[in-house]
Parts: C-alpha cells; structure tokens; sequence
C-alpha cells in the first residue's frame, strides 16, 4: 500500500545522513564518555562536537547547553530545575492555555506542590494575549513559560515581545521550542530567553536525544541524580549515539534552512488552496485554524464542515496517509483539543479539526494523493 506521510509535526523520518553517521558511530564511538582512556574520549568527542554545533547555530557558549532524552524531560529540567534552585523569586508562574501537555501537565502538579499559576488565554487564531500576560505578572511572579510554536496549528508565538516584558521585569523566561527548530532560525539571548528546550525527532534526527539552552546567568538544580555528567545539570551516561544524530540533524537542517523553507513555503500554499477549493466543491465549509496568524511552512490544522476526525482519521490510515487529531502525545484521548478550545472554536468545529503536517521531503503528488482520498471520504 502507498504510505503518504504528513504527521511531520508529530515526529520526522531520520534523514540518510543521519542514519548513516549514527550507524558508523554504533562500531566507533562505544566507549564510555566519562572514560578517560582512548574509547572514552573519543566518545566524549562526539558529545561535545554536536555542543559545539548546537551552541553555534544558537549564538550561545557551549557551557550554556544541557543534552537530555527529549522535550518532556527538557521541559521539566528548565522549570522544575529553576524553581528549586531560585525557591526565593517566588511561588507564582505562569503558562498559556496551548501549551503542550509536558508543559501543562508539569505546572498542573506544580500546583498541587503550593505554586500559584495563572494560565494565559489566546485569540481567535491562536496567538497569546499580550495584555492579558501583563496584567498577570506580579513581584512574586518567577517563571513565564510560552512556547515558540504550537504543536496544532503551527502559529508562532510574540516571543520576542514577551522576553522584552519579562526582561524589565527581571522574570525567568522559557520557552518550549520542540516546534520551532529546526523551522526557524532562533538566537534565544537576542530574544532575551532564559532557557529554551529543543529534540531532535522533531528536524530528521533520532528520537531520546533533546538540549536544553539555560543562559550561564541562571543556576538550575538537576533532576536526575547520580553522577556529575553534563556539567552537574543531568546525571546519566551521555546517549552518544543519539547525541551525535541530533547534531548531524540540526547542522543540516540549517544549512539548507532557507531552500527547504521556501520548498515547504510552497507546497503548504498548494496544499491549503486545494484543500479549500476541492471540498468547497462538495459545497462543505472549510476552514485553516490560525490562518491569519504568522505560522510555520510545514504546520495546517484544518476544520471541514460535517467531518468526525475519530472516523476520519481511521479512514486515511486505511488509504496508508497519515495525519493527526492534534498533538502526538494526547492521541489516544477522545477529548477535544486545548488548544482549539482557547481559540474559541465550536463543538462542531472541534469535531471536525485536524493537522496535517509536511515535512522536507513531502511531495506535490503526496499531496494530492491526499487532497483526492480526502474529497472521496469526506
């Protein structure tokens, strides 16, 4: 059966080189990091050239980043990390309404331990209230977490309004960027970002390898406890591997950001006209979520009039294509999505919601593979 895949949003395919430099790291870099023999070092080397690649792409000091398993573990070691190593800025925090569940979820129990947390709503295209964050913001407020872009609809974030806020404030400032990179080009100290989480499943490389950026001006408390490796900020053998996938992913990425943004610029230009001109055909409303706000290229949550994306969904993995509900991590709840909801959308509307997302690799012909099996279900 023909496999069309547009769930980039939810994870990539690892590209060949990838595949290709982890495979050679496999029989070459087997010893242990922490080693100081020959093996060891040479492994250590690995770790520490992919450092140097994400500190570069970045415009940060290679001591400003932390390797981890991936964006939740990310996200957990920035906020969790900053509160309990800065327990006198204060128990109020604050977070939006989209974020995705590592973040939600964290904060949700934060609360339970005696934080007070103010969540953020959106406008109707999914883009966080200014205003609204300003008013929220107190003495006692110690950490603002945004993400850069959501998971859902692809809408990028005022990150650089709301470091400007918080930087006159002197409020730790996160930021969930498992979306945005690879996409974007982000220099986080210019956006005055404290502490910014990335993966590299998200841009071609392998999954349980993520970083975290911390600026050198804040301390944080590690997580995971044993050993001193990543500076004393995550105790456990380095994931080599893993970790020499992620540099190789971002570097290329990178390096070719401009010609697979203006591909993918394209090709979500075609998808979304076609999607609107062939079920407008059938005489059905059809509608991109977010589509007035400034978005990512490979992102497009759609609604169709009269759709049930339960059925919907199962119908287009019988056909091999495969699209998403909304974020990977909540597919296997039937409740409707967060972030949708604080758009404001209907019930009708949130029935018939869905993602696609494209990747670097997608196809014109993927795509109306897709848009024509779409119209014969729908």
């Amino acid at each position: 059966m023909k496999i069309v895949y547009l769930d980039n949003a939810a994870t990539t395919k690892m590209s060949d080189k990838v595949i290709n430099e982890m495979t050679k790291s496999f029989s070459e870099n087997y010893g242990n990091p922490s080693s100081v023999h020959a093996l060891g070092q040479r492994a250590k080397s690995a770790v520490e050239k992919t450092r140097h690649i994400v500190s570069q792409n970045l415009e940060v000091e290679t001591t400003e980043i932390v390797f981890t398993s991936g964006g939740a573990e990310g996200n957990n070691l920035a906020i969790r990390g900053f509160l309990k190593a800065n327990e006198d800025k204060g128990k109020h925090i604050v977070t939006s309404k989209i974020e995705h569940s590592t973040i939600l979820k964290d904060f949700e129990q934060l609360e339970k331990e005696g934080y007070e947390v103010s969540y953020i709503g959106t406008d109707e295209n999914g883009i966080v209230n200014i205003e609204e964050l300003k008013q929220e913001l107190r003495e006692d407020t110690a950490i603002v977490s945004i993400m850069f872009v959501n998971n859902e609809t692809g809408v990028i974030q005022p990150i650089k309004e709301i470091g400007e806020i918080l930087a006159e404030k002197n409020i730790f400032f996160h930021t969930d960027a498992v979306q945005a990179m690879g996409k974007i080009k982000i220099l986080p100290k210019k956006l005055k970002i404290g502490a910014l989480t990335g993966t590299a499943h998200k841009f071609y490389g392998p999954k349980g390898a993520g970083f975290v950026f911390v600026d050198k001006k804040y301390s944080i408390e590690k997580e995971i406890w044993g050993g001193s490796q990543e500076r004393n900020r995550r105790a456990g053998t380095e994931n080599v591997h893993g970790i020499l996938g992620l540099g190789v992913a971002l570097e290329e990425v990178y390096e070719n950001l401009k010609e697979i943004e203006e591909k993918e610029g394209k090709l979500q230009n075609y998808l979304e006209t076609k999607l609107k001109s062939e079920i407008g055909k059938l005489g059905k409303k059809i509608k991109i979520n977010g589509e007035k706000a400034n978005r990512i290229k490979t992102t497009t949550n759609v609604y169709i009039e009269g759709a049930d994306i339960q059925m919907l969904l199962v119908a287009l993995d019988l056909r091999g294509i495969c699209v998403s509900g909304g974020s990977a991590c909540m597919s296997g709840s039937l409740e409707s999505s967060h972030v949708l909801k604080a758009m404001g959308l209907t019930d009708e509307e949130l029935k018939g919601s869905f993602r696609i997302s494209i990747g670097k690799d997608t196809t014109i012909e993927e795509i109306d593979y897709f848009v024509e099996n779409l119209v014969e279900i729908v």
